[in-house]
């Protein structure tokens, strides 16, 4: 059954400087703007994903690209996807998708960033059985002109990206035709991209997402009216975060009125362990790969297994309301 798009409620406002630098250094000035009222929440305590079981063998990864435009917002969007034959390796570029119906993980990058900067996560997510859709954004990717207030823009953005994906489900010679579970999607994203995706359960609500992953995010601009169907939440921040504060992100994961876990880096920045592979990305994407398996496949073992990859080898705490 098709979930729809509620209308985005979102006012004229300002994404203040600890926006900027999300995958760069430069920032621009503060704005002395207000903040938006926020709408009251409509939460429902009733997950949408019914139980299941995640695939537990590893895919190859396969990677293309889809050329994407919204009313002249061009948004190219690289997809990773499980594919067939011998899983590691790079992913492969147009491979042939693996056997099954995969659910969606939406991703949105920072400001200076492009999806490629966060591959070597992402292709962990594909690896798992999930199709990862990063568009890049028209004003806030690298090379772009950086306009922090395009943040706003951004929810819609990823809602049109999002129905352009899970329309390749049923066009005919598609590679992905038959492997999309557009019953089962979630939205993800880093900084001014996990801005976007806080909108995407807010301001901006999409009834179609289950599950939602923060990375160094910030409610600025979108609110904290969180709204809709219960939405599991999963947000990753660093203490030490010097371009949106640990407490700004802290205040965010407090307001969700639904399933959440806050996996906090006590020697964390902004993000640069997820631009490299590492100790600290292996345990983020640990748990970041077994939440999804829980909140989009329904799989109550990978629920019991959250707390033991989010603590492993001490590099991160771990606040559960799952």
């Amino acid at each position: 059954m098709s979930r729809r798009v509620t209308p985005a409620l979102m006012a004229s406002t300002v994404l203040m400087a600890g926006l900027v630098g999300c995958s760069a250094d430069t920032r621009p000035s503060q704005s002395g703007q207000a903040p938006p009222v926020e709408p009251k929440a409509a939460a429902t305590p009733t997950p949408q994903v019914p139980a299941g079981k995640a695939p537990q063998r590893a895919f190859a990864v396969g990677v293309r690209q889809l050329k994407l435009d919204r009313d002249g917002r061009a948004l190219p969007t690289t997809l990773w996807y499980p594919a067939a034959g011998q899983s590691g390796g790079a992913a492969k570029r147009s491979a042939t998708a693996a056997e099954g119906r995969f659910p969606v993980v939406m991703f949105s990058h920072g400001l200076g960033g492009r999806p490629d900067d966060y591959a070597t996560l992402l292709t962990r997510w594909a690896a798992a059985g999930f199709v990862v859709a990063a568009p890049t954004f028209p004003h806030t990717s690298r090379g772009a002109d950086n306009n922090v207030l395009d943040v706003l823009n951004q929810p819609a953005d990823v809602s049109y990206a999002l129905d352009q994906v899970l329309a390749l489900d049923g066009k005919a010679g598609d590679a992905l035709r038959g492997r999309l579970d557009g019953e089962r999607v979630a939205a993800a994203g880093h900084s001014a991209g996990g801005v976007t995706t806080i909108g995407l359960f807010t301001a901006s609500r999409d009834e179609r997402l289950d599950a939602g992953v923060v990375f160094a995010g910030t409610a600025l601009g979108v609110g904290t009216a969180f709204a809709g169907a219960a939405a599991p939440q999963l947000f990753v921040h660093g203490e030490l975060d010097e371009v949106v504060e640990y407490a700004a992100g802290k205040a965010a994961y407090d307001k969700v009125p639904w399933p959440k876990a806050m996996l906090s880096l006590p020697k964390g920045d902004h993000g640069r362990a997820l631009l490299s592979d590492g100790a600290t990305l292996r345990v983020v994407s640990d748990t970041s790969v077994e939440f999804l398996r829980w909140s989009l496949y329904g799989d109550p073992a990978a629920r019991k297994r959250i707390p033991t990859d989010a603590t492993r080898g001490d590099i991160a705490t771990f606040d559960d309301h799952l």
